[in-house]
This record gives C-alpha cells, sequence and structure tokens, in this order.
C-alpha cells in the first residue's frame, strides 16, 4: 500500500558519498495518522500502589476527548532507507526510521530522533540479512503475520503481547527466507529501556557493562512458515534486566500463532506465555495471553477488523515481598473499519471496549501505550476513535 518517493539515483548517491552504483538508491518514506479520540472512565492520573501489600487505589477521573498523540492505525513515522547492490546477489542496506506525534510534533520513543529504528546490514539472496542497531525483536516480526489490528498504535495490547522492550538497542540480528520458511535470530547487548513495566532499572536498560555482559541483554529467535493460505508462526524472547548492579531478573515470553486465508477473509488466533522473574528467581509475573481476529476486505477499498484479546493474569507482583496485586483477568473487544481513498489516503473509524482494566491492558501496575487507566469505581472503559492515515 505504501508508495514510496525516491530522492536519490546515481548522480545524488555520487555526491554524498563519492560512489555510485547502478542500482543503489536511497528512499524517503513515512506514515502521518492521526485521530480523535473519546475514553470513557479514565483517571486523571495513575493509581497508587501500597509497597508492602500492593493494594491498589484508584484515581478519580471522567470521560476524555482529545487528539492521540500515538496514531490511531498506524503510528506517525519518517524514515530514510537506502540499498547498494555489491553484485553477485550482496546488498548492503540501511534504515533510520524516527516516530512523532501528528498532534504536537514532538518526537516519540523517549525522545530518540530514530527511535523506531536505526540500522546497518548485509543482505544476500542465499544466505540473507545480517544487520546492527536499534531492531524490532524476533517475537515482533514473527508475529506480525498474525496480528488481528496490524499492530494497531491506539487499540491492541501490543506491549501486553510482546513486551515493553519490542524495539531493542544494540543488537544483531538475523533473517533468512527459505522458501515458505521465513526464520529470525537476534542478541542484544543492551535494550535501551527504562523500565521493566513494573520495576524501574538503576541502569536505564542501557546494557554493555564491563564485567557484568548479562545485563540488560536479551535474545530471541522466531520461525514462521507461510505457504498457500495457511501461517503458521512460533517465536521466543528474553530480556535479562539489571534490577541491581550485576544482578538481573529474566523477563521471558513465548508465542504460537496460525492464521489462514478464505478469499478476501483471514482468520487468525494465537498464544503467548509470558514470565518475569527477580533477581532471586522468584515470580513476579506470570500470565497467559490469548487472542483471535478476522480481517475481511469487503470491497477493493473497504476492510473491516474485529478482535478479542483476554489476558489470564496467574500472578502479579510489583516486589516478592507483596502478597500481589491478583486483579480480575482483563479481556478487550476491538471492532474497526478503513476506507482507502487511494493507495495513499484512507480514513478509519475503530471502537474498543475493554473489562476490569484500562484500554490496550493499562493496569494498575503498567501503562504501555496510552495511560488509560481507570477511574474510581469503575471495572471497564470504551475507547472510539476516528482518524486520516496518509502514507508517503
Amino acid at each position: 500500500m505504501r508508495k514510496s518517493r525516491t530522492l536519490a539515483g546515481v548522480a545524488v548517491l555520487a555526491s554524498v558519498t563519492g560512489i555510485a552504483h547502478a542500482q543503489s538508491s536511497v528512499t524517503l518514506y513515512g506514515v502521518l495518522d492521526v485521530p480523535v479520540e473519546y475514553v470513557n472512565h479514565q483517571a486523571v492520573r495513575p493509581p497508587s500502589i501500597d509497597p508492602v501489600s500492593g493494594a491498589v487505589t484508584k484515581a478519580p477521573g471522567g470521560n476524555k476527548f482529545s487528539l492521540e498523540t500515538a496514531g490511531g492505525l498506524s503510528g506517525a513515522r519518517w524514515g530514510i532507507r537506502g540499498v547498494e547492490d555489491l553484485g553477485g546477489g550482496t546488498k548492503a542496506l540501511f534504515v533510520l526510521e524516527s516516530g512523532f506525534g501528528v498532534d504536537d510534533g514532538k518526537m516519540q520513543q523517549g525522545g530518540r530522533l530514530f527511535g523506531r529504528q536505526a540500522m546497518v546490514g548485509i543482505q544476500d539472496t542465499r544466505f540473507g540479512q545480517l544487520s546492527l542497531g536499534r531492531q524490532y525483536t524476533s517475537l515482533f516480526d514473527t508475529m506480525a503475520n498474525f496480528s488481528p489490528s496490524r499492530y494497531a498504535s491506539l487499540f491492541e495490547p501490543v506491549a501486553v503481547q510482546l513486551g515493553t522492550a519490542f524495539r531493542e538497542d544494540n543488537t544483531v540480528k538475523y533473517a533468512g527466507v527459505f522458501g515458505a520458511l521465513t526464520a529470525t535470530a537476534h542478541y542484544s547487548f543492551g535494550v535501551g529501556v527504562p523500565a521493566l513495566g513494573l520495576t524501574p532499572l538503576p541502569t536505564g536498560g542501557a546494557g554493555e557493562t564491563p564485567g557484568h555482559a548479562k545485563n540488560d541483554s536479551a535474545y530471541g529467535a522466531g520461525l514462521m512458515y507461510a505457504s498457500g493460505g495457511l501461517g503458521i508462526g512460533a517465536a521466543y524472547d528474553q530480556w535479562n534486566p539489571a534490577i541491581a548492579s550485576g544482578s538481573t531478573g529474566a523477563a521471558r515470553k513465548a508465542a504460537l500463532a496460525a492464521s489462514y486465508i478464505f478469499g478476501p477473509l483471514k482468520l487468525m488466533g494465537g498464544y503467548r506465555w509470558g514470565q518475569i522473574r527477580d533477581t532471586a528467581g522468584r515470580t513476579l509475573v506470570r500470565d497467559d495471553y490469548w487472542w483471535i481476529g478476522a480481517n475481511y476486505d469487503a470491497t477493493s477499498t473497504l476492510s473491516l477488523n474485529l478482535a478479542y484479546y483476554y489476558d489470564n493474569l496467574k500472578t502479579l507482583k510489583t516486589s516478592a515481598t507483596q502478597p500481589g496485586i491478583n486483579p480480575a483477568n482483563p479481556w478487550q473487544v476491538n471492532v474497526s473499519v478503513d476506507y482507502a481513498f487511494s493507495r495513499r489516503t484512507d480514513v478509519y473509524m475503530t471502537v474498543a471496549y475493554v473489562r476490569n482494566s484500562g484500554l490496550n491492558f493499562d493496569s494498575s501496575a503498567v501503562s504501555f501505550v496510552n495511560g488509560a487507566f481507570l477511574a474510581q469505581g469503575t471495572n471497564s472503559q470504551t475507547g472510539l476513535a476516528i482518524g486520516v492515515r496518509h502514507k508517503f
């Protein structure tokens, strides 16, 4: 669907680098996506949590109308993608991608200039691609084909499914396509995120610590099979947060998903096992996350999406000494309608209803995307957004 604008061919590359190749190019691309959003029962601030008992006190709140900074169906971004043909089926490549809010123009991903992606690598038609830099995890890549809302920014619990560190700094990554099978694997020397959702990290997740190679490191792998209308994916991800200097915990996730395409209809579903342990190996979080969904192309310009998400929270603590928050298991239903005026411009409406949590499963302990915490005296939340998206 994306129509890119090529900025540089032989002449521009020659002027920038002094070296040009007939098959080399640099491309500017991007997405602008901004919705008007309504959310009810939203607290004015995060709840307070008693550090000893784990008791949760919700803040007051009400209805909220806003322009959503995170985007609706897609996170707003601009990027530069480059490739140089080295001959013999080998190419050099790079990607620099910056996320920002259309409503205020501010950079996302903690204010990083290229917070979505920043990598350089080598690709070979026989052996696959090796890349280095800030990149998506293998779990993210493998499960993307099975996401009912295509990792929608506004109303999909992406961070619950994938973990808060689905983009990681200091990463070496491999990807290869072998017929119907796609394989990915990655290793991060330091994921570079500020928190573990429940527990702030004193090192900021930077990693690369002398004498402590495991600090904030991460790794994972994934396999996806796609042939005809059938798709199957499996992936594993582990992050070793340095909760104390030289002492790491472990955040682990494993997922299995499948999809099948019947003409204009695509059905999909999956399961994700999750566990977070502290430095002593004690379990802080243990959950089973499930999802099912469908995409239907009613016409060449009109598409409909339906999704259901459920998280079975077996254990949830902010520290090993607490008895546990033990909230009711959240579930969420999403419906969206998208109409394309052209290959580059579309408008959409999306509605979500969640029970026992804020939207995207924002809870008393964790804020993942929009901080939609429940207000006092409420246990459900509804969100509605109407937006426009333009790709270039």
